[in-house]
């Protein structure tokens, strides 16, 4: 038979040999590692149970999983065995003698520093390293114990009967003890966790983060003030000798009305997040207060429960739980990230708001804006030739051409014209901020209602890019073949252009890469609007005693006014420019072959060839190749950047698309029903 050591993983043993390497005198890290090597015989050996001899099988309700039989198997041999039971409850007995639960009660989950980055590092150290299970710390022993991903599945799936049976077993164990305090540890730990919980939520609220955020009356901390007093007066008439129920129950609802007035206050941090920034440490430090007022409740309500053994085992289910997120340094990135990427969406959804038409006037002032947009591109590509020429290496080229676009992008901003690609990324926060209520098919027809007005304000921008930027290119190769006999960019170069731009190539490739860094654009114009609320800049611009000193009263308030409206934009547009330059340059130090492809600039090179080669281009396949791989990189520039910046959109806002059948009827009916409402707005909005 194995014995506790053997390097047989568990899957192998049997029950009876895990038996029989019990020792319950052996020191604490040999007992603590028979409980680990106890459940993972529970969830991965592939004996079968079986009932007793002479015996009918039990009746097993269906879809009981595999470590709840087992451990009903368990508990019938050891009805079978007094002595494996014997030893086993002296095992549990010394355990609760040398082992204190207070801290796992109190501290598993929650981070030992109120910093999120530092807490990112302790959970990285836990997934590299491994643990021991020599140790008086029940927190590191459950993770052990507890190290699957379905252990609360099966611990939530344990029947009322196989409860009870566990919990005579613990009772036997307490008795076995011969401590004399051992029938109330369990209590006790759980009201000095409740303790150590509602101590640290109080410190949380106190701190500077998060006070200074508080709205309004919440700042005074009232009830944070009480909460500590009211427990204490639940605990003294819990421990009072002989109970009083008559005054437990006023101690209780008063604690509970504090507990509530807690958790209402430290809400009101999300109400001011817009006003003071977003910042991750400060959102981790409010989610781990929320967090420990919960603790704080159930440990309470676990302790005052009805059915001891059922609160327990849905205890130890919560604290599961909490180990599995504990090991994953995904899900806490995922839950401290989520309301700062709702709060950088709904950013650029005011932003995008700008970018949807829904009139003619709306509409005939975006083609004219796209328009304008469409002639500051020209120079931009006539610059992107000339910087191709000047034999710059990889890094200066690509930077030189990042600064070149990010020099064309802010004036395109500063002139309030429009670069068609960078409405997606903006106008997707928009589009999920419709999809709040889609029970109502009212709200699903005012879903349509702005897909249109996106799809047609998309092909108004593109057009207006398109229809001049590449008659512009074209008109200034031909002004300058009049005037110096040759074209500016010569034939070699306008040939090259073409073949790049060819459909068949690596251009639909190119196209959705660029789409990504459309939407990466957006992320950096989100950010960059909130750090600069976070760190009041604004404010220290309009009032700071040397800025003012300096420019004067007037100026520091209108540069303050300026840079709070266009902060966003200056950063998407300049990291835009700077992505589109720098990324193919690293991505060639390393060996890959990349490009850009803009749909804008793309028909921009392609007036320039024409311009250069002449007509008779117009004749060849490869004119009308890079005519086709034009029309798809306008498609994938739009489509990736949009479909990005709308998934970060639901996930921020938590939306599920449960109705997406309903939304893609009624898309599709609209489509049939009024088309040309997709390309042209109608006369009446109201009749969209």
């Amino acid at each position: 038979m194995p014995g506790l050591f053997d390097a047989r993983p568990a899957a192998v043993w049997d029950l009876n040999s895990l038996l029989a390497a019990l020792d319950p005198r052996a020191p604490r890290a040999e007992r603590n590692l028979w409980l680990v090597r106890l459940l993972e015989w529970l969830r991965r050996s592939p004996v079968s149970p079986k009932p007793a001899e002479g015996s009918a099988p039990a009746a097993v309700p269906p879809g009981t999983p595999r470590p709840v039989l087992k451990l009903r198997h368990l508990l019938n041999l050891l009805d079978r065995e007094p002595e494996y039971r014997a030893r086993l409850v002296e095992l549990l007995a010394r355990t609760l003698v040398d082992m204190d639960a207070t801290l796992l009660l109190a501290d598993f989950g929650f981070a030992s520093h109120r910093a999120f980055f530092s807490e990112v590092l302790e959970r990285l150290q836990r997934k590299l390293l491994p643990g021991t299970p020599d140790t008086e710390d029940w927190s590191e022993l459950f993770q052990l114990m507890f190290s699957d991903a379905n252990d609360a599945q099966w611990l939530q799936a344990i029947d009322d009967e196989t409860l009870d049976r566990l919990a005579a077993l613990l009772r036997e164990a307490v008795a076995a003890s011969r401590h004399p305090k051992a029938a109330e540890s369990w209590r006790t730990a759980l009201l000095d966790a409740t303790v150590m919980c509602l101590t640290q939520a109080r410190a949380l609220a106190f701190s500077a983060d998060v006070r200074i955020r508080l709205a309004g009356a919440a700042r005074a901390l009232v009830p944070f003030h009480q909460l500590l007093r009211a427990f204490q007066s639940v605990r003294q008439e819990l421990e009072a000798a002989p109970p009083r129920p008559e005054a437990l129950g006023p101690a209780l609802r008063y604690f509970h009305t504090v507990l509530d007035a807690c958790r209402r206050d430290a809400d009101t941090v999300y109400d001011t997040l817009e006003d003071t920034g977003i910042s991750v440490n400060i959102v981790f430090a409010v989610q781990q207060l929320q967090a420990r007022l919960d603790r704080a409740q159930q440990l309470l309500d676990s302790l005052l429960s009805e059915a001891p053994a059922r609160a327990v085992r849905d205890l130890v289910v919560q604290l599961a739980h909490t180990a599995e997120r504990r090991r994953s340094v995904r899900a806490l990135v995922a839950r401290n990230y989520s309301l700062l990427a709702r709060k950088m969406a709904e950013r650029n959804a005011e932003t995008g708001e700008h970018y949807i038409t829904r009139n003619r006037r709306e509409y005939l002032q975006m083609v004219w804006r796209a328009a304008g947009g469409g002639a500051v591109t020209t120079v931009t590509v006539f610059l992107k030739f000339l910087i191709g020429l000047m034999g710059l290496s990889g890094f200066f080229a690509g930077m030189a051409a990042g600064l070149n676009y990010a020099i064309s992008f802010v004036a395109i901003q500063l002139a309030h014209f429009t670069l068609a690609t960078k409405q997606p990324a903006m106008t997707a926060p928009a589009m999920a901020h419709k999809l709040g209520d889609l029970g109502r098919d009212e709200a699903v027809e005012d879903f349509v209602d702005e897909v249109s007005h996106l799809i047609r304000t998309q092909v108004a921008g593109i057009v207006g890019n398109v229809s001049v930027v590449l008659p512009c290119a074209l008109a200034v190769q031909w002004g300058w073949s009049l005037v110096f006999g040759a074209p500016l960019i010569g034939v070699d170069q306008a040939r090259y252009a073409v073949d790049s731009l060819s459909a068949l190539g690596w251009t639909p490739v190119y196209a959705a890469a660029t789409g990504v860094l459309l939407f990466a654009s957006s992320l950096i114009a989100g950010w960059a609007e909130n750090w600069f609320v976070l760190h009041r800049l604004g404010s220290a611009l309009r009032w700071n005693p040397r800025i003012v000193a300096r420019l004067g009263a007037h100026r520091a308030a209108r540069w303050s006014a300026w840079l709070q409206a266009h902060v966003s934009g200056l950063a998407g547009n300049v990291s835009l420019g700077l992505m589109l330059g720098l990324v193919p340059a690293v991505a060639h130090f390393f060996g890959i072959g990349f490009d850009v492809r803009h749909v804008t600039l793309a028909s921009g090179q392609l007036g320039v060839a024409l311009g250069a080669i002449g007509w008779e281009l117009l004749s060849t396949p490869g004119f009308w190749l890079a005519v086709t791989g034009i029309a798809l990189t306008g498609v994938l520039n739009v489509t990736v950047s949009f479909l990005l910046a709308f998934r970060l959109a639901l996930r921020a806002r938590n939306i599920r698309l449960k109705d997406r059948g309903r939304i893609h009827a009624a898309v599709w009916a609209r489509l049939r029903q009024h088309p040309w409402s997709f390309l042209w707005p109608p006369r009446d909005p109201a009749a969209s």
